[in-house]
């Protein structure tokens, strides 16, 4: 030992920013495999690639008025599950989804994203693993991945967790934003379904399926035919395409992305006053996993629908006469579709019948 400030002794040994938590090597690996990943997202309008302190994208060819469109979001305690099940590569197209369907509500075309990664120690592996699922969604939405940030932060995540943020920037037409604005009473609700509980209320869903039920996390989900991970880890649907196609054939008056808060907080979002939504509960069959967990839980009817997508990842309002020829179209690009609902005049919310 030898004397140093102050007077305290220290050890010898010479300290590394390895040692001391963060390794650049690993996480120069990471940044290799990232940029593969990376490159099968591309779109024209990006400039140079991963790299740069920061990325470039034109606006594309054809917009006489374009407005730039963002949102950013995470995918919440959704990642416990895949903590616990150590499966990693399909959170990012959660990540994705969470933040393109946002910009789809309003009728823009996703353009490009970027990732916040922080986690406990740098495994390059499981970062590919993480990014891979956030390139497939990108490619999934049509969306560039330019870029993003790793943090290794040991002494503020717990071994073997991390976390996850997005950023999504889209494009659209100022004419032709999506507002709700048009809505108006004998309108029409077209329900999309969801590929499960997609990234909310997995607080919730967890407390019951994990603690209150005691299952394991690759035991048989209770009325599936599929383990609790497989029911819990699969995606939230990304709409961006066959959304898009659709605003180029039928006029569409307002969208919602249903997320936290259900269709119960999520739609009159996007209603104007004296727009008033009444939903039909029988007009689709809510999935067995809801079931499942309201049941177990004991949890109310109404706390179901502001919590749970409960079957529905995202609505569309449109004329009545637009709503067969809309669900056709959006049947062909290969979604479910349901009228779950009509509009009428009443003060801004959503009633269930």
């Amino acid at each position: 030992m030898r004397p140093t400030l102050e007077g305290r002794l220290l050890s010898p040994d010479p300290l590394t920013y390895r040692a001391a938590g963060v390794d650049i090597t690993a996480g120069d690996e990471a940044v290799r495999r990232i940029a593969r990943l990376a490159a099968s997202t591309h779109r024209p309008e990006v400039l140079g690639g991963v790299g740069a302190f920061a990325a470039f994208c034109r606006i594309p060819a054809g917009y006489r008025e374009p407005v730039l469109v963002s949102s950013t979001d995470g995918v919440g305690t959704k990642l416990k599950i895949a903590f616990l099940a150590d499966r990693h590569d399909t959170v990012g197209i959660d990540l994705v989804a969470m933040g393109v369907n946002d910009l789809l509500v309003h009728g823009a075309e996703p353009l490009y994203f970027l990732d916040y990664l922080a986690v406990n120690r740098v495994d390059p592996s499981r970062i590919e693993a993480i990014v891979s699922g956030i390139a497939a969604g990108c490619r999934d939405a049509g969306c560039a991945l330019v870029g993003g940030e790793t943090a290794e932060m040991g002494d503020f995540y717990a071994p073997g967790e991390y976390d996850l943020a997005g950023f999504a920037v889209g494009v659209v037409e100022r004419s032709g934003i999506v507002t709700g604005a048009e809505v108006e009473p004998g309108d029409r609700v077209l329900g999309l379904a969801a590929s499960g509980l997609h990234s909310n209320g997995y607080t919730l869903a967890r407390k019951v399926l994990l603690e209150r039920l005691g299952l394991g996390i690759n035991a048989p989900m209770p009325g599936a035919s599929r383990t609790v991970a497989d029911e819990l880890l699969t995606p939230t649907r990304i709409y961006v395409k066959p959304v898009l196609s659709l605003l180029q054939a039928v006029p569409v008056l307002a969208m919602a992305h249903i997320t936290g808060g259900g269709i119960t907080e999520n739609l009159p979002r996007v209603l104007p006053e004296g727009a008033r939504a009444v939903i039909d509960r029988s007009a689709w069959s809510v999935p067995p996993v809801f079931r499942v967990i309201q049941e177990a839980g004991q949890v109310d009817e109404v706390e179901m629908r502001r919590t749970f997508n409960m079957g529905l990842g995202y609505l569309l309002v449109v004329r009545p006469r637009d709503a067969a020829p809309a669900a056709a179209h959006l049947r062909a690009a290969g979604e479910q579709v349901f009228e779950v609902g009509e509009i009428r005049a009443g003060a801004r919310g959503v009633e269930y019948v």
